[in-house]
């Protein structure tokens, strides 16, 4: 039967007919099909698998989708208003999404030095690299020794005094080389577009400008210990290696430097680019996920007001009237297309109200209720929109309802320090032990984590009374 059910679905979407309203699919399997823009309003969707599937602006609204399984389903545009979504699993696109740039940011992120990334490299070219890097540090470690042994140690001073000339040449060109390449790299990165350009005029502008210090430091102070030393040791004109090889020096430094630099510049760009759009996905996600968790009007609350007007018109047309205007008041509020999540509490509260007095007429004598608030300042204050409503219909459905006896349900709201305390009390039928969060009220709590992440809580309890007490930091826009 349900097989069938899935072939004439397919049939209706190969013609076009995209309209399943008030269809009992209860179980269906309908994975990975195209459902673009299906109106499934009114519709028994529990249980059904949508895993996969492609339901973008598809209309649910009003349709029972309890347990019902999205994971990796586009539901982008989904129009869930009234639908009834208890357990719902919503694993959809948009977490694939996120886990896809969580994932690239990573691999990035650990590429962050093309240096490290080629020392880690498994192939030869890696090998050969590391190699050559290792060298090259081990060779410059073991002349730092050297030197700075020979300036502790010389046992002639004009010695000494040589080698501290040559350290001293070397660490204020090695510091001169970094911090002109460093200036350069960013002006060269903006004003020339060639890589090979970029390398050619660095290795100019360094080297020229290293020929310029040791000639400066040479003709200040250098020419004499210089002369001094080769007075004394001969040999020492004969052993020294060519000018330009000691050019070379520098200009390698800062080509490697600047390559690195700008290596390391595209790399925090990419980063940058994919965090922005990592946070962005976070951002959908969550919006999809707090409108999955917005609470809508149950259907059977609907029903159930409609049967009752219909059967008040008759014998008590004042009623029914008052009933009807009630009804429109609430789903003036619950139509509402306001993009916020958050309305005042006053507003709040008067849903509350509209929708107690609706189920007044409904039971009559058997439901009182009131509502308090400590501070009319408080009636201000910036709360989730649909936060209260459900709790109250959880009262009435799972306490008030099961009594035979009269029933009472208190509203009371308060500042707590910091923090805003929403308590509804009824005298129902207790809470289910270990009493914990649960009993309906997962939906509140998932939407308060989302929006306040650990600064509120939601407390079901039976003694000293039985009541929810839904605590969260005080707002004001």
């Amino acid at each position: 039967m349900k097989s069938t059910l899935r072939e004439d679905i397919a049939d209706q979407l190969k013609s076009s007919n995209l309209n399943f309203q008030t269809l009992d699919l209860e179980g269906l399997d309908l994975s990975d099909m195209d459902l673009t823009g299906a109106d499934f309003r009114f519709s028994n969707l529990s249980y059904v698998n949508f895993s996969r599937s492609i339901l973008k602006n598809a209309n649910l609204s009003f349709a029972k989708i309890d347990h019902a399984n999205f994971e990796g389903a586009d539901v982008k545009g989904v129009n869930l208003q009234n639908a009834s979504t208890e357990g719902v699993s919503w694993s959809v696109g948009q977490q694939k999404d996120t886990k896809v740039v969580t994932d690239k940011v990573q691999n990035l992120t650990q590429k962050l030095s093309s240096l490290t990334h080629l020392l880690y490299h498994t192939g030869w070219f890696g090998t050969v690299i590391s190699v050559f890097i290792g060298a090259f540090m081990f060779y410059g470690v073991s002349a730092v020794i050297y030197f700075t042994n020979q300036i502790l140690n010389a046992y002639e001073p004009t010695l000494g005094l040589f080698y501290q000339y040559i350290v001293a040449n070397n660490i204020v060109g090695g510091i001169l080389t970094v911090v002109a390449t460093n200036w350069m790299s960013g002006f060269l990165e903006k004003n020339v577009k060639s890589i090979t350009t970029q390398h050619l005029l660095l290795s100019f502008v360094i080297g020229v400008g290293y020929l310029f210090l040791t000639t400066f430091s040479f003709l200040s102070f250098g020419q004499e210990i210089i002369a001094e030393t080769l007075k004394k040791y001969p040999s020492q004109s004969t052993s020294n290696a060519p000018w330009y090889v000691y050019v070379l020096c520098p200009i390698f430094v800062a080509n490697v430097f600047h390559y690195f630099q700008k290596q390391g510049k595209q790399l925090t760009r990419k980063i940058s680019e994919q965090e922005l759009q990592l946070s962005e996905l976070e951002k959908l996600k969550t919006r999809a996920e707090l409108e999955a968790l917005q609470a809508r009007i149950n259907p059977h609350f609907l029903y159930n007001s409609l049967n009752s007007i219909a059967s008040l018109v008759h014998f008590d047309p004042d009623r029914a009237e008052q009933m009807t205007l009630l009804l429109s008041k609430l789903f003036r509020y619950v139509t509402n297309k306001t993009s916020d999540y958050f309305d005042t509490l006053a507003n709040e509260l008067e849903m509350a109200a509209t929708y107690l007095e609706i189920e007044q007429v409904r039971f009559g004598d058997r439901l009182s209720f009131r509502i308090l608030v400590s501070d009319e300042v408080l009636k201000q204050a910036q709360v989730p929109r649909f936060l209260i409503q459900p709790v109250v219909e959880n009262a009435i459905k799972h306490g008030i309802a099961k009594m035979p006896e009269r029933g009472a349900i208190e509203i009371k709201a308060a500042k707590k320090g910091r923090l805003l305390q929403i308590t509804i009390h009824d005298n129902g039928t207790p809470f289910p032990e270990p009493v914990g969060v649960g009993y309906g009220l997962q939906s509140i709590q998932e939407k308060l984590r989302l929006l306040y992440g650990e600064e509120a809580s939601v407390l079901l309890q039976n003694t000293p009374s039985k009541e929810v007490v839904i605590t969260l930091p005080l707002m004001n826009k």
